[in-house]
């Protein structure tokens, strides 16, 4: 599924949403304009497991589980050295590092959009300063989540996704009456449907959670952990917020809708 908007508009410039927006697309370009496609600066500033687990900043060696198929089709796992170079920042500030970079052009364009459905409407609510706080805790804890499921892997993790994750959280428990057109792919044919937003954003958390409990945590890919990290670290603190009075009312004709 992929959403095309909400039908929720937003009462603000929400200028923390927009900036996020172009840190992370400028931290792309340095990406790409890098003289190795940018696999030094992911491996400089996003977050390595390994790395923050120890806190070691040098070059370090550890051991990465390779699947490996045989002839016979069989596939075998077999433990390979990698060889780590130094980084020029604590291990630990990679945590934040690691929410501006992107493994390529869909996944930043993925993560920037769902970004632009569901993170004006939670701005609204949080205002410009907590919702840069709700976001970034979300992003620590869907980095927090996954380093947990794989302390040892070298692997390093990026996107945004995580912290979007838990902007998607908070908009399931502020806006149950959304709803969001949604492109939904079935076969060769795309099909536009209006769900529901507890609708949507329920399916996509149980995606993530199967998903992440079904793939092997030592090999690359999709961090479905940090996902689901994010998604419950935004519905924490925004019930938290709720609860504490912290959060702007919504607006009379979006009560009455």
């Amino acid at each position: 599924m992929f959403p095309l908007r909400d039908d929720i508009p937003g009462e603000r410039v929400p200028i923390v949403n927009y900036t996020l927006i172009g840190l992370c697309v400028l931290a792309y370009l340095f990406q790409m304009l890098a003289p190795d496609g940018g696999e030094d600066f992911v491996r400089q500033y996003g977050m390595i497991p390994v790395r923050v687990v120890q806190n070691d900043a040098g070059p370090i060696v550890a051991k990465l589980n390779v699947p490996q198929r045989l002839p016979t089709g069989e596939i075998r796992v077999v433990p390979r050295e990698v060889a780590l170079p130094a980084l020029t920042i604590p291990p630990w500030l990679t945590l934040l590092t690691c929410m501006f970079l992107h493994g390529s052009l869909m996944h930043i364009v993925g993560n920037m959009w769902f970004l632009v459905i569901f993170g004006d409407n939670i701005e609204d609510r949080f205002g410009h300063g907590p919702y840069l706080i709700m976001y970034l805790v979300s992003g620590l804890a869907a980095s927090l989540l996954q380093i947990a499921t794989n302390p040892a892997s070298p692997i390093p993790t990026v996107g945004a996704s995580g912290a979007i994750a838990g902007v998607m959280g908070a908009y399931l428990l502020l806006y149950p009456h959304a709803r969001v057109v949604t492109l939904i792919p079935l076969g060769i044919i795309w099909q536009t449907v209006l769900l529901p937003g507890p609708v949507f954003l329920g399916i996509w958390f149980l995606f993530q959670i199967g998903s992440a409990a079904f793939t092997p945590s030592d090999i690359g890919g999709v961090a479905f952990w940090a996902h689901v990290g994010g998604f419950v670290s935004g519905l924490g603190l925004t019930w938290f917020a709720r609860q504490a009075g912290w959060l702007h009312p919504l607006a009379r004709t979006r009560e009455d809708a």
